[in-house]
């Protein structure tokens, strides 16, 4: 993923938000950095401490380091690296505050996902878009990219939820604000090795974290300082 990365034609930096993995991956990426020192990063924390504070990590890093465009992916090969370069474009070009690698925008881009999980996921954005408001195709995307702008206007620290319901939380915010969101076209692949970590109680936070997010709006809702 790493060489991937850094062969494509715009020059993008690379950030890896390690949680003590086992498997030896900061070891593999500080190896890496001999060869890659001034591109590729590692920010190693203790313990599983969710993805989405893994996430918020990272993009306080990037925004300390003053990246204007700021992604993220996963390194799993289920997001096409080369599509890092469409959401450039689409962000930088249209421009677009955020832009989500859409797996649903144009019917269902899904290859090696048993139908369950496809069907899961498929209602799990129409069930997110029916609640919100929110027109978003693909509402639980993983695979992104934010314009500074957009992630100096949130408050991270009130970005509640660390699992799945991350993803949704920090799009309706963003387009809660204002800010203008699009998606572009992807084909998400599932991953080669390795094994998913959605389980019952993710599946059960996105669900009536859905309700909460739609309540909060109701009651207090954002408002995007001038």
């Amino acid at each position: 993923m790493v060489r991937k990365v850094f062969s494509l034609p715009i020059d993008f930096d690379l950030l890896i938000i390690d949680d003590g993995s086992p498997d030896g991956t900061a070891d593999i990426v500080k190896r890496l950095q001999n060869e890659f020192s001034d591109r590729l990063h590692i920010e190693e924390r203790q313990g599983k401490l969710g993805l989405g504070t893994a996430y918020i990590h990272g993009f306080r890093w990037a925004l300390n380091k003053h990246y204007e465009f700021i992604f993220e992916m996963d390194c799993d090969f289920s997001h096409n690296p080369e599509d890092l370069v469409r959401l450039y474009n689409e962000a930088a070009e249209k421009p677009s505050d955020l832009v989500i690698g859409s797996r649903y925008v144009t019917g269902v881009n899904v290859v090696n996902w048993p139908i369950g999980r496809v069907l899961m996921s498929y209602y799990a954005s129409v069930y997110v878009r029916t609640v919100l408001g929110m027109p978003v195709r693909d509402a639980t995307a993983g695979f992104k990219c934010y314009r500074r702008t957009v992630l100096e206007a949130i408050n991270l620290d009130k970005i509640k939820f660390k699992g799945y319901a991350f993803q949704i939380e920090m799009k309706f915010t963003a387009w809660q604000m204002g800010f203008t969101v699009s998606e572009v076209p992807i084909i998400f692949t599932d991953r080669q090795e390795g094994t998913s970590k959605m389980n019952t109680g993710i599946f059960k936070e996105a669900f009536f974290g859905v309700i909460e997010m739609k309540l909060k709006s109701i009651f207090s809702p954002l408002k995007r300082k001038k």
